[in-house]
């Protein structure tokens, strides 16, 4: 382990984070809680001379390679998540630290699920950093660092970004990393303003509609109100579905449309299928649900704006869905390990992996009836390396090895199986809400501090594609050489 450019990363993660402390603590002063403020200014302060002490000395060698890129991007999340607790603490507003950092790492891995029994009780300035938490996060602090300014020298900033991203595989848009990341904030910015916008065009405030983009774009769902976004008319409704689905889908299509590649846009299997997921979904879910709503309008309304909302990741709810048909609530539970697509903000599996995974298994039952037959499985009419199949296969096996080890610790608490089973699918999957106690309507209070711990590290464990946090746990990641 390269021990020197670990720490000067950190550094660097820690002077980023006090900028974006400082917005928070304008929203504090426009809305007359200075004193709300000062715990921004105090947390930005102290990531800045932390910052600048471990980033004072240079590393002699600025090469970071896989075991670097994967200890850094995890150990920059935990760090970036801590401190993020702080004004929460500061505060008072949130008196438990444990309870401080659940809030943090939900906000910052866009899971948005929360603690909190009453969300309006909260200062604006709280509420504006609970929803930029989620903006931080969605595209992820190393590529927006890396759009910034050359992080390290050479080709290998690559691992810091395959360490972050979501998705079987993560390449070049162009040859650079940095023009690849600076591609990837512009969109995601686009998306970002173009949606504020319409917001504000639908009749929130910039504040509501600045709080609800971050959450929309950033596929998070922390809603400034204790209802999500139920109070919102249904148009303000409808925008939040059109950007979460755009959201969740794979950055890579609006990369080709800009780039007027029109047909390679449209030829990306990925997309297709998630599209075709959620308007399946919709179609079954509307049809079990048209009797709990008194038009067909509303019924369609509130079944996409839930289908995208949990396939998505983003968790915001426009109605109880939980008191819904047993149809409908195991298909949104299917949907949560499902997930958006791969080189999104979303959170989830994947719908690549499954896509890799359904030929995969068609691949062997062809073989087992021909076993002499030479086929190579294709995702978008290229053929997967067998590296790409193997991680896909180990990804799968680790994810539901980790899931249901974090169901067992968690059932300590005593709670029915449903609420265990959905909160851990809901954090593992970075989605928010689940069912039972851990509903739309709920909250995750309930558990005890080792619950919520455990329930910490499955969402930044699910941020970050599994790997990065369970390397940091391997004697072998931490010899010096």
């Amino acid at each position: 382990m390269n021990f020197a450019i670990v720490r000067f990363i950190i550094g660097w993660v820690l002077e980023f984070e006090a900028a974006f402390l400082l917005l928070p603590a304008l929203v504090g002063v426009i809305y007359g809680e200075s004193n709300i403020s000062v715990g921004f200014l105090i947390t930005a302060a102290v990531c800045l001379l932390l910052g600048f002490l471990l980033k004072r000395k240079k590393p002699a060698r600025k090469d970071v390679y896989t075991r670097e890129g994967f200890a850094t991007v995890a150990l920059s999340w935990m760090v970036m998540s801590a401190f993020g607790a702080l004004p929460f603490f500061f505060s008072r507003e949130i008196p438990n630290y444990i309870d401080a950092l659940f809030e943090s790492v939900s906000g910052f891995t866009t899971t948005g699920a929360s603690i909190l029994t009453n969300v309006e009780a909260m200062s604006h300035a709280s509420l504006f950093w609970r929803s930029f938490t989620h903006w931080i996060g969605g595209m992820g602090v190393f590529v927006f660092i890396m759009a910034v300014l050359p992080l390290v020298g050479g080709g290998t900033t690559i691992n810091l970004m395959r360490a972050e991203s979501t998705g079987p595989a993560v390449g070049k848009l162009v040859p650079r990393v940095r023009d690849t990341a600076k591609i990837l904030y512009e969109i995601y910015i686009g998306l970002t303003v173009v949606g504020t916008i319409v917001f504000c065009a639908c009749g929130l405030n910039l504040f509501e509609a600045l709080t609800t983009i971050f959450g929309t774009v950033g596929t998070g769902g922390f809603g400034i109100y204790n209802d999500s976004v139920m109070s919102f008319s249904p148009l303000v409704q409808n925008m939040i579905t059109l950007f979460m689905i755009l959201s969740g889908i794979n950055y890579t299509a609006y990369f080709c449309l800009l780039s007027r590649r029109l047909k390679d846009a449209f030829q990306i299997e990925e997309v297709r299928w998630y599209l075709g997921i959620i308007l399946g979904s919709v179609a079954i879910i509307s049809w079990n649900i048209h009797k709990i709503y008194p038009t067909l309008g509303e019924t369609v309304r509130h079944a996409f704006f839930q289908v995208g909302s949990i396939m998505t990741s983003t968790g915001f709810s426009s109605t109880d869905f939980d008191t819904w048909p047993e149809l409908s609530r195991t298909i949104l539970l299917l949907l949560m390990f499902i997930g958006a697509c791969a080189g999104s903000t979303g959170g989830g599996i994947k719908v690549a992996r499954f896509i890799i995974l359904m030929k995969a298994i068609r691949k062997e039952l062809a073989m087992m009836i021909h076993p002499r037959m030479v086929k190579k499985i294709k995702l978008d009419g290229h053929p997967l390396a067998h590296e790409t199949l193997r991680a896909v296969n180990v990804f799968i096996s680790v994810y539901f090895v980790l899931f249901f080890a974090s169901v067992l610790a968690i059932s300590l608490d005593d709670f029915g199986f449903t609420t265990n089973f959905s909160a851990v699918l809901a954090t593992l999957n970075n989605i928010g809400p689940g069912l039972d106690l851990v509903g739309p309507t709920q909250n995750f209070s309930i558990f005890n501090y080792f619950s919520k711990c455990v329930l910490i590290f499955d969402m930044l464990a699910g941020r970050l594609e599994l790997f990065p946090m369970l390397i940091l746990l391997m004697p072998s990641c931490w010899k010096k050489y």
